[in-house]
């Protein structure tokens, strides 16, 4: 080590001590000349290397690592418990219990002040888990009860498909903002009906498209769309898995809507519309159920449906609840592919781009930072109410979906091709159904 910096680090020592973690500013600048006569990058004169400082409403620090390596992303600001938007939990199954609710402790702008449940021995335990008071929990027929509670602000829905009509006019009914679970209903009928009475009580409506908040899905959105690997030519879309239980509500049609497709091939539906940013112009479909299987009296298994879209994309999508777990997304242009593996699932992202580099194929792993979806998606509709602005998927980006469905179901029954279109009144640029894009980084 060098005299000089010996002396460097003795100085560094001696702030530290001296100054604890207050002004620091005057002497972090002195040390950031001396190391930057070593060869070291200086943090920023407003900015002290390792003690940080506030801008605004976060610490930020300095990147200490060299070009070598990527930034470390800034600490967390999440805002002040008081401050954030209040959400009652509407149903507690598996998805709620096992997902949602644990998201909360990940969110910054977002915390659960209610539950809402059939199963009042559930509903106490739950809020027993999560600081929620007992007055804050309700049965589905105390609507009054929470609409007279000021902490609610926002009523996520989270119950089977064939409810989520009745209980989202019922929030709206109650002036509370909603955030529904996809699908948006059982039928495009019901969606058009809870996009009115939304639109009627002056409350916000989003419906739950995690992947369109999660950083790969993001990022494959992003690079299709750059064009810089050439114009897109064709998506490759699949989500399957397999289901037993044959008297779980996602096998019963009154509850459900149908089968594997509203459950799990509508990620791929509104994935592919996401990431072309355009509407289909036509539809062609196939279904598939084993004969005899009690779990497929009601709904379908396996459907394959293919989208075309005006600007000559061809979109091969399917899905399935009688497979291996398999959730891919792929794009294929005319100098790379684009595969995102576990794409539809809840972690687990894995993106790869092929592409030629030189005389030899480059298969290139981005290093994303992967987030919490349903953290982001929470975070997204209470960031909606503090701004007073609207969604990225609101009401509309669900009712195509289910518009689009009923045009699947219909090409597998009859055989043939059917034509569809943008959703009426929404025009027909990018992202018709969609309110503004995302910033980046969020």
């Amino acid at each position: 080590m060098s005299e000089d910096l010996r002396d460097t680090v003795r100085l560094s020592r001696r702030i530290l001590l001296a100054a604890g973690s207050a002004g620091l500013t005057g002497a972090a600048l002195s040390l950031a000349g001396r190391a930057q006569a070593q060869g070291a990058s200086p943090p920023g004169p407003s900015v002290p290397a390792d003690t940080g400082a506030v801008q605004g409403e976060r610490v930020v620090f300095p990147n200490w690592r060299d070009s070598g390596d990527a930034p470390p992303p800034p600490p967390p600001a999440p805002m002040p418990p008081g401050e954030r938007v209040g959400f009652a939990v509407v149903g507690l199954g598996r998805l709620s219990l096992e997902e949602i609710l644990p998201a909360f402790g990940e969110a910054k702008k977002a915390k659960v002040v209610a539950l809402m449940s059939g199963s009042p021995e559930k509903a106490k335990l739950t809020a027993r888990q999560y600081g929620i008071a007992e007055d804050a929990v309700y049965a589905y027929d105390q609507w009054d009860r929470l609409k007279a509670n000021p902490a609610v602000q926002v009523v996520y829905i989270v119950t089977p498909n064939g409810l989520h009509r009745d209980h989202v006019l019922a929030a709206a009914g109650a002036g509370k903002h909603v955030l529904c679970e996809k699908p948006m209903a059982n039928s495009s009928a019901e969606a058009r009906a809870m996009i009115e009475a939304c639109r009627q009580a002056g409350v916000k409506l989003m419906i739950a498209y995690r992947c369109q908040y999660e950083p790969f899905n993001r990022e494959v959105v992003r690079l299709a769309r750059s064009g810089e690997f050439g114009r897109v030519k064709m998506v490759e879309a699949f989500n399957g898995q397999t289901t037993a239980l044959p008297e779980q509500w996602r096998l019963r049609r009154a509850l459900a809507g149908g089968g594997a497709l509203p459950d799990i091939g509508l990620y791929c539906l509104n994935g592919v519309r996401a990431l072309i940013g355009e509407e289909p112009v036509s539809v062609q479909a196939q279904i598939v159920s084993p004969e005899n299987d009690p779990r497929f009296k009601e709904v379908e298994e396996s459907v394959a449906f293919t989208l075309r879209f005006p600007s000559g994309v061809i979109a091969q999508c399917g899905t399935s609840y009688g497979v291996h777990e398999s959730r891919e997304l792929r794009v294929h242009t005319a100098n790379g592919a684009i595969a995102l593996h576990n794409a539809f699932a809840y972690r687990g992202q894995r993106l790869v781009i092929a592409h030629r580099e030189g005389s030899h194929v480059q298969r290139d792993e981005p290093a994303l930072t992967p987030k919490n979806q349903f953290a982001l998606e929470l975070d997204h509709m209470a960031e909606c109410i503090l701004k007073d602005a609207q969604p990225r998927t609101p009401g509309e980006e669900g009712l195509q979906d289910m518009i689009l469905m009923e045009a699947i179901y219909e090409a597998a029954r009859t055989g043939a091709p059917v034509k569809v279109g943008p959703l009426a009144g929404t025009g027909e640029g990018l992202d018709a159904t969609r309110g503004p894009a995302l910033e980046e980084g969020r």
